[in-house]
């Protein structure tokens, strides 16, 4: 166990399976206290319910991350349970997978309120508990995607490609204050993302990361001296083809 994690707290949005639960298991291994943010009630009862003999303190919130009152709801519930935020890990996105002239308008704010507006509004709520604790660490999920195109995909990129940006944006406005931020690109994962009506081809499993391999990558991150950051990690599967 890294002893560094042991008596922090992390909210990790999109917990309810995948990265986001691979995380919060790595992360509660590690004697991290965790809250579980996601759209699926069901889903982050069922990961809590499974980390409850882990050596940290768990909840579980029924949050939509790009509704602005859900997040500053949730935050106020991590303080009371936790008293604090360490780290912020923004894992939560969604996709359709469809040409530009068949992605609807109430589909690309779909996808943009979740990628790119759901990681501005809990960095908005929580970093300034992280400036009152003058530190913490902030982590946003990206893709491969945000550093290479694919048809049918520009709403998916454009959240992407933003959310680098931002993450760089943010990291600089939380130097003064010992907030450190970090984006993470990970390539195709076994996550269920793939398993979608609206995607015609679907990747080979086999060419696919386990969630648990990116979510230990990011506990490194975490882990790093309080005087370094790794501002960008990309870690894809050894056999991925959409990465040179």
């Amino acid at each position: 166990m890294d002893r560094s994690l042991v008596g922090r707290f992390a909210v990790i949005t999109g917990a309810g399976g995948g990265l986001g639960e691979a995380t919060a298991r790595a992360l509660a291994g590690a004697g991290c206290g965790v809250a579980l943010w996601d759209i699926r009630g069901a889903e982050i009862q069922r990961v809590a319910e499974s980390l409850s003999l882990l050596a940290g303190p768990v909840r579980a919130d029924m949050v939509d991350v790009s509704r602005q009152e859900d997040v500053e709801r949730a935050v106020e519930r991590a303080l009371e349970e936790f008293g604090r935020v360490d780290y912020l890990i923004n894992v939560a996105g969604i996709d359709y997978t469809l040409p530009i002239t068949a992605l609807t308008v109430e589909q690309w704010d779909r996808i943009i309120g979740v990628n790119l507006r759901g990681p501005f509004l809990t960095t908005r709520a929580i970093f300034p508990v992280m400036q009152q604790q003058n530190g913490g660490h902030i982590i946003n999920v990206a893709s491969t995607a945000a550093v290479r195109a694919w048809p049918n995909a520009s709403a998916y990129c454009a959240s992407k490609w933003g959310l680098i940006g931002f993450t760089r944006a943010v990291g600089t406005e939380g130097r003064p204050y010992n907030i450190r931020a970090t984006v993470v690109i990970p390539g195709g994962m076994r996550t269920g993302f793939f398993d979608r009506p609206d995607l015609p081809i679907k990747p080979d499993p086999s060419n696919l990361n386990d969630p648990a391999n990116v979510a230990r990558a990011i506990v490194f991150v975490l882990s790093q001296p309080p005087e370094s950051v790794i501002q960008e990690i990309c870690l894809t599967p050894l056999t991925e083809t959409s990465w040179p």
